[in-house]
């Protein structure tokens, strides 16, 4: 592993500003073999794992709050916004994914061997404080579920939360692998759980096909036109292109024309299969929002708290109510996990600082709970539902910070070379960067001013 990191060529490449360094993560660096031999499929099973790292970032408890919003008072409608978003997500984290397998750079360092220092330091901080966001919101999200389903108090549940540190780090230091595996199974138990749900809910089958159908009532009606731009704002995480662009050299894929392009179609392959599970739960939780409160007629249902508790009463069995808390325990462990990873790669990336591996991930988990206890201890659970929306707003104001410099370096040739983004590539990239820079804005406009 220490050879392959000696052999990255250390020489000003064509289209950087900067000297490539050390990649991020320098312990599970092209740690993965890929079979040279053998089918497809047994290729394909090689790089599999990193999209289900990104895909829980879409599934974290940030969205859990707009989706069962948008399920109890619009029904059904909404879901074609989760599908759009969902789409969108998949493109960016294609993009990334091909910017760190023909650069050998992950965003941040990117960024870095682009911009002036200056720059790439302000756009450090936004990433960081969206890091810090997002974490926000993983820790409540485990806490409130720890709340619900034992009772412990919710700043105990807090700090908890802190022990994934120590997770994360075992599991790494035997292999990547392994990280990848505790994800997977906990996707799958979230898949599990709401599968479950939708079954006991019965919700209305032509309801939801016509709900995949975009509607013009969407834009036409404002309180509905407001959840759709929260869901499609706070989709996309940033972070997630920082953390895919890293953990996709964790294979080691021939550095040839040929080996970069096939490593490029399995790695998108691999986002592709695993986003349309995040795509699967969004779409649950907003399924069984409507199939219980709206068709019970409570349309004000909008916190994870209210929507447990009403949830046994309106399917007619506990079951219902303790498989969504599964569920949000299971969703709000794997984000802090993948969280504490792109903690890691944001600081390595954008300052070429080495810290140990246990306390950068001590550092971040750290940013997070502070506040969250301070808060939780003040305000109790009406404090960290209002502390969980600013963390989405947070996450709204950097997102354009990372998906613009995502469609600049890979449409740029001086920098991938074959690789860059084709005309139609280019075009599609620059209109779903303007629709979120766009639909954020607005979504800022509204929460700060109505």
């Amino acid at each position: 592993m220490s050879e392959n990191i000696k052999k990255l060529p250390l020489v000003v490449e064509e289209g950087w500003r900067k000297k490539r360094t050390q990649p991020t993560l320098p312990e599970v660096y092209r740690s993965l073999r890929i079979p040279k031999t053998g089918s497809w499929m047994k290729k394909f099973l090689a790089f599999a794992g990193p999209g289900y790292l990104v895909a829980v970032g879409y599934m974290d408890p940030g969205n859990w709050a707009t989706d069962i919003a948008g399920g109890s008072q619009f029904g059904y409608t909404l879901l074609s916004v989760i599908l759009l978003s969902n789409l969108m997500a998949i493109l960016l984290q294609a993009l990334a994914g091909k910017l760190g397998i023909v650069t050998g750079r992950d965003l941040a360092q990117a960024c870095r061997d682009h911009y002036s220092k200056p720059v790439a330091m302000v756009l450090w901080v936004l990433c960081e404080l969206a890091i810090a966001a997002t974490d926000l919101a993983e820790v409540i999200g485990a806490a409130i579920a720890l709340n619900l389903l034992f009772g412990i108090p919710l700043i105990y549940g807090v700090m908890i939360t802190v022990l994934d540190v120590l997770v994360v780090l075992l599991l790494q230091n035997k292999s990547f692998r392994y990280i990848e595996m505790l994800v997977v199974v906990l996707i799958l138990t979230i898949s599990a759980c709401f599968a479950i749900e939708i079954f006991l809910s019965k919700p209305d089958v032509g309801g939801i096909l016509k709900g995949f159908v975009p509607s013009k009532e969407i834009i036409d009606n404002p309180a509905m036109l407001y959840i759709a731009i929260g869901i499609l704002g706070a989709t996309v995480m940033p972070h997630n292109l920082y953390l895919h662009s890293s953990i996709v050299q964790t294979r080691q894929y021939e550095q040839s024309s040929s080996g970069k392009r096939q490593a490029i179609k399995y790695a998108t392959w691999d986002s592709t299969i695993a986003l349309f599970f995040a795509l699967f739960i969004n779409a649950a939780i907003l399924i069984v929002s409507s199939a219980t409160f709206h068709k019970a007629g409570m349309k004000d249902v909008a916190e994870i708290g209210d929507a447990y508790h009403l949830l046994s009463p309106l399917l007619g069995t506990t079951l219902g109510s303790i498989l969504f808390g599964v569920a949000l325990l299971a969703s709000g462990q794997n984000s802090t996990l993948t969280g504490t990873l792109a903690g890691q790669i944001v600081m390595e990336g954008f300052l070429n600082i080495r810290l140990p591996a246990w306390l950068r991930r001590l550092i971040t988990r750290l940013i997070a709970i502070v506040p969250a206890v301070v808060v939780t201890a003040l305000y109790g659970e009406s404090g960290t539902a209002q502390l969980l929306i600013l963390s989405q707003v947070i996450l709204s104001l950097q997102l354009s910070f990372a998906v613009v410099p995502l469609v600049q370096f890979t449409s740029d040739k001086k920098k991938m070379g074959e690789f860059a983004n084709p005309l139609w590539l280019k075009v599609l990239a620059w209109m779903v960067a303007v629709v979120i820079i766009s639909l954020n804005a607005y979504l800022l406009l509204q929460t700060f001013f109505g």
